[in-house]
């Protein structure tokens, strides 16, 4: 890296070279995003991930650049063709498209008509006419006649000079660059629908016939379009008014009002039709998609990292109940660490409606596992499910939740779950999955792929390259952010944590299998292949619970243990003493403790770790519930006011679960009472809110909502149920299975009284 990009990316971030410079060093010695933000601040000089992890994308962006840059050295060199003055240009240009723009005239290509035109012995007549635009055309140009080389006349001999012409045009670098900024300053989108796909391109119709300037068009809108394109519902155009383009070549390339000067303006028009115009639009198509993909990358980013971080119920002892209608209810007792102990299939809802049984089962399991809390998946049969489980009247303090459960199914047929439970079904991971949710929605969701979770915005669209990298990030900083309890972690959630990768996390379990819970931090380089730079980059983020060393529970670095002890010692205590005692903590001089390597940004996070060892960033569990007796969009009425559950922020507005197996549309306008320009200024995934039904299209299964003091005051119309359905993204789907669960020995006789089924159940588990 050349000292000049430290200085564009400082500059472009606002920031130090030396910030630049030291991130960038430590980033090459191996160092993490979340390890070099929590633990090298003197280096970097605090900067946060957000900061780290622009610059570390922006180097590899100008590392691309620079590699870019030297084998087009490398091609005009080797053509005989490389100057100074062209060596200059190319070592000036800093985006990738100015430098293809220099590189277009050396650049080996097809065989086009410029190139036969050459052939024929036509270029010194392009020149002629080119440079000088003035003189005697017709008989300039007889003097190029040769039918051997197929030109048998003065305009044939005319067309294949400007040929030659269009093609200096569009090689030309600045015009390029002019084209480029009028495109992106005077572009517009237009879209029609292709003929005979009206019917089958309803779900388009808003963009039959549409145009929009292209730098202004939402990255959803231009998504939905372009989707449209894919599925040949939809023919896609972007381009400026043509009459504003020739304008502006004409200016730069015609000199002049005569004969030979319309040559050069007819051949700057075949230029720009032919060839500047497709080269133009196909960049303008490529810009806005990355755009385009950069707003729903960081939408479906933003979204992820609030569904990571949401409040974790904790180590509590789960009912999880996976709902549904004809195929049951799957039912898991879990312990408090997760475990499976326990499972039936019950059948309280349509069409068997065995009421009694299941609430004998639910109510049995309750009491024999020491149940605190249960865990209902939001999908089908959810409302149904979750009102009889109430219904059983089981003890006061044993909590019941509704769960997200978007992606269970992914993980039940997954080979993360196959290997968990090899001997159980796809119908009972399910419920695991949705019970060990309620306990840690972060654990559990790093077994999923992340884009199958279902909070992102047309995410099948965009660069899957990218979107896994900045999903990747996302799940990593969570993780990091915090911490993982080694003894009972997960191998894929110790994949996520700096410095491991799924081959560590591996070796870390199966050494913790063979020889048991580690005592502390220092036994991780015991494990195989796990060296130096991955215990630097992974210690600080691992947790161990009544371990060896106290520090250990702590967030605190072992590359800083001495330190605390030092400061145990100046005190005349021990470190247990200095973690519990904020008096002592308080007659600290942290200056005194100020070194080359350790200042107070780290001194500072020291303090306050010890205050609060292994403090979880996330906010505390709250009990949501859902308005009893609205099940269906059928029970909603316009007006009503609703509490609900934030699944998915978009940019032009929110879905909210109200219960009624269909989420609605909290359009932006209808967000808050005052204008915001994005939804996250009023809204998180996950957040509980209320809500006003504004419209129901049943037919459409659509719903319109409003956070709204009053929504219906007089004002913008509220956004329709029915209105541009492309917008929306995927909807979430409750996720229905296919397979049949597991039955289980179901008893001859009809449901009686409940005790009596507790007493038959008490005798069949033993209890």
């Amino acid at each position: 890296m050349s000292q000049a990009h430290y200085l564009k990316i400082a500059a472009e971030l606002s920031i130090s070279p030396k910030q630049v410079v030291a991130t960038a060093e430590l980033l090459d010695e191996g160092g993490t995003v979340p390890f070099i933000s929590r633990y090298r601040k003197e280096r970097t000089g605090s900067l946060d991930e957000v900061f780290i992890a622009k610059i570390r994308d922006r180097i590899g962006q100008l590392r691309d650049l620079d590699k870019r840059r030297e084998a087009i050295l490398k091609s005009i060199e080797e053509q005989g063709k490389l100057t100074d003055e062209l060596k200059a240009q190319i070592d000036a240009a800093e985006t990738m498209s100015s430098l293809e723009d220099i590189y277009l005239p050396y650049k080996p290509k097809r065989r086009t008509r410029a190139t036969i035109a050459r052939e024929k012995g036509l270029e010194p007549l392009a020149l002629w006419i080119f440079e000088r635009q003035a003189g005697e055309l017709a008989g300039e140009a007889e003097k190029y006649l040769d039918e051997e080389k197929g030109v048998a006349s003065a305009e044939e001999a005319l067309q294949g000079a400007r040929d030659i012409i269009a093609e200096i045009v569009n090689e030309d670098p600045d015009a390029r660059k002019k084209m480029r900024e009028l495109f992106n300053r005077s572009g517009v989108v237009y879209s029609k629908v292709m003929k005979g796909k009206e019917e089958e391109g309803q779900k388009y119709k808003d963009y039959f016939e549409w145009s929009e300037p292209l730098g202004k068009v939402p990255s959803h809108r231009l998504l939905a379009m372009r989707r449209g394109e894919k599925e040949m519902i939809l023919m896609l155009d972007m381009y400026p008014p043509e009459e504003e383009a020739t304008l502006l070549l004409e200016r730069q390339f015609v000199k002049g009002s005569n004969p030979v000067a319309d040559q050069v303006k007819e051949a700057v028009h075949d230029s720009y039709k032919r060839l500047l115009k497709p080269s133009m639009e196909t960049e303008a198509r490529l810009g806005s998609k990355d755009k385009a993909d950069v707003e729903a990358i960081n939408v479906f980013a933003e979204n992820l990292k609030q569904l990571l971080m949401a409040a974790p119920l904790g180590q509590k002892s789960i009912l999880a109940v996976d709902p549904g209608f004809r195929t049951g209810c799957k039912v898991a007792a879990l312990d408090s660490q997760g475990k499976l102990l326990d499972f039936e299939a019950i059948y309280p809802n349509e069409p068997q409606k065995a009421v009694q049984k299941a609430a004998a089962t639910v109510a049995y399991m309750v009491e024999k596992y020491k149940i605190q809390a249960v865990a209902i998946g939001n999908g089908t049969a959810s409302r149904e499910t979750e009102q009889f489980i109430k219904s059983i009247g089981l003890p006061s303090h044993v909590l019941v939740a509704m769960v997200n459960e978007s992606g269970a199914s992914i993980y039940s047929a997954s080979d993360v779950a196959r290997e968990e439970f090899p001997d159980q079904d796809v119908t009972v991971r399910g419920a695991v999955s949705i019970g060990r949710r309620l306990m840690d929605p972060l654990a559990e969701l790093v077994k999923i792929d992340a884009k199958s979770i279902g909070v992102g915005q047309y995410q099948h669209d965009v660069d899957q390259t990218e979107l896994k990298k900045s999903l990747d990030d996302v799940v990593m900083s969570c993780v990091n952010a915090v911490g993982v309890e080694l003894n009972t972690a997960s191998k894929q959630l110790l994949t996520y944590v700096s410095g491991l990768g799924p081959q560590l996390a591996q070796n870390i379990v199966e050494f913790r299998n063979a020889n048991g819970p580690f005592k502390d931090r220092e036994s991780l380089k015991k494990v195989p292949r796990l060296g130096d730079k991955a215990y630097e980059q992974a210690a600080g983020f691992l947790r161990i619970r009544d371990g060896k060393n106290v520090l250990d529970t702590s967030a605190v670095h072992p590359e800083r243990y001495n330190l605390v002890e030092q400061m145990a010692k100046d005190l005349g205590c021990g470190v247990t003493d200095l973690m519990t005692s904020n008096e002592l903590r308080r007659k600290l001089d942290l200056k005194k403790y100020v070194s080359e390597e350790v200042g107070l940004p780290t001194l500072t996070d020291i303090i306050e770790e010890l205050a609060k060892p292994g403090r979880d960033p996330r906010e505390s569990f709250e009990v949501f519930s859902f308005t009893d007796g609205v099940n269906e969009m059928a029970d909603l009425k316009m007006g009503m006011k609703l509490p609900g559950i934030v699944t998915n922020v978009t940019k032009f507005g929110a879905f909210v679960d109200i219960g009624v197996h269909q989420d609605g549309l909290v359009h932006i306008s209808h967000l808050a009472d005052k204008f915001i320009s994005d939804p996250s200024e009023a809204v998180k995934l996950q957040q509980k809110v209320m809500v006003t039904v504004v419209e129901v299209d049943l037919a459409r299964k659509r719903i319109a909502l409003s956070m709204k003091a009053d929504p219906f005051a007089t004002g913008p119309a509220p956004r329709k149920a029915s209105d541009k359905k492309d917008e929306r993204p995927e909807p979430r789907r409750q996720e229905r299975r296919s397979f049949q669960p597991q039955k289980p020995q179901q008893s001859d006789e009809p449901d009686g009284d409940l005790q009596a089924q507790l007493a038959k159940l008490r005798g069949k588990f033993g209890g």
